[in-house]
């Protein structure tokens, strides 16, 4: 039955954006970082959310007695524990910076400045970085703005699911429209990273349901899902390399085709997704999202540090942005594999020692007695 099932190559999607994500944040020069798929890929982080609304909706969008409590504990040990654990390292990092000022060495900026600043850190431990215009939505674990949108949007997802059984399809669409019409407008009242927030995951809630209503293929059909699979990974790629107006608006449908044509996991393409390796790093994707940032931060200063010493630039700053630069491309294209391998490495660490932790603290918590109605579990990890 449709409410058992497992959404497999959408885990293995959720993994292999994380990766692009992270290689979008690593600048190595002449190396495949460069390419012109990973130069584009922040707007996966969309894909995230359209992903996060499909799957709620599947978990619990037609309870008809949805536990709000028992949601809010669940999915707050689910975002909160690993997000505290890396905001934590940042002030680490923060310090070791700090430090190494006092002893002479050269940064882009003060330590405990700007987007570092110590009135960032409280809105950063609330999640609410990204929901005002009085602070920095890329302050300290920059990636984290997502989350912050998320974490919130979860919320209005279960009051809508809590009070608007009969109409919450109206009031996804309702919010999904006015969302994208003030993005296109140049609102300046709502922050943009809460209009794409709310805008994406909305469109995943509406993605399930059109996918509800879809006829389930046969396994005579796996060559038309193919097909559909096929030409909805090409049109994916020519979307994400291309810049052009409007592009944010578009995503919301695209993204939501996607989801609903891979949700069936029937064609070829989803059988290879559906594959040990990539299931791993759907797995991890979480980590690997917020734990890149910090070890960027590491590898980036460790050349700054050797940079120093030999005198020579091998981290050199081209337009504002820091790259990693060994001078031949092939020990250029080594580094960034071997900086991908450590994220992962490290996301194997978090996820097992912070996430699940958190995780089962949650299931706990959650499972303690009260008064409120049972509550679907989620059968994917949004």
């Amino acid at each position: 039955m449709r409410a058992e099932k497992r959404f497999l190559s959408l885990d293995s999607f959720r993994g292999l954006m994380a990766l692009s994500v992270m290689v979008y944040h690593l600048r190595v020069s002449g190396s495949f970082t460069e390419w012109l798929l990973f130069r584009h890929a922040e707007v996966f982080v969309s894909f995230f959310f359209v992903l996060s609304g499909f799957v709620l909706t599947h978990a619990y969008g037609r309870s008809a007695q949805f536990n709000f409590r028992k949601f809010f504990i669940t999915r707050t040990f689910r975002l909160l524990p690993l997000h505290l654990f890396m905001l934590g390292i940042f002030i680490l990092l923060e310090c070791g910076r700090y430090m190494a000022a006092q002893k002479g060495m050269d940064f882009n900026n003060a330590p405990f400045s700007g987007k570092f600043a110590p009135s960032e850190i409280l809105p950063n431990a609330l999640l609410l970085q990204s929901w005002t215009h009085l602070t920095n939505p890329l302050s300290f674990n920059y990636p984290s703005w997502s989350i912050s949108i998320e974490y919130y949007t979860y919320m209005i997802f279960a009051l809508i699911v809590s009070i608007a059984f009969g109409v919450r399809t109206w009031v996804w669409v309702t919010t999904v429209l006015v969302a994208l019409a003030l993005m296109h407008a140049g609102n300046t009242f709502f922050t943009i990273e809460s209009l794409r927030g709310l805008a994406y995951f909305f469109t995943g809630c509406l993605a399930y349901a059109v996918y509800l209503r879809l006829p389930h293929p046969s396994r005579a059909q796996t060559w038309l899902l193919t097909t559909l699979e096929v030409a909805a990974v090409t049109a994916g790629l020519i979307f994400v390399i291309n810049d052009f107006a409007a592009k944010q608006l578009w995503a919301s449908p695209l993204f939501g085709v996607i989801v609903v044509i891979f949700a069936f996991d029937g064609g070829a393409v989803s059988r290879l997704l559906a594959g040990r390796g990539f299931g791993f790093l759907g797995k991890l994707s979480y980590s690997i999202y917020l734990t890149h940032a910090a070890v960027l931060f590491c590898v980036v200063s460790a050349f700054m540090v050797a940079k120093k010493i030999l005198g020579v630039d091998i981290a050199p700053v081209i337009d504002g942005t820091r790259y990693l630069d060994l001078g031949n491309v092939l020990l250029n294209n080594l580094i960034a594999v071997l900086v991908a391998g450590t994220v992962v490495l490290v996301s194997m660490f978090t996820y097992r020692y912070v996430e699940m932790t958190g995780q089962s603290l949650g299931r706990a918590l959650s499972n303690t007695p009260s008064h409120s109605g049972p509550v679907l579990r989620p059968d994917t990890e949004a």
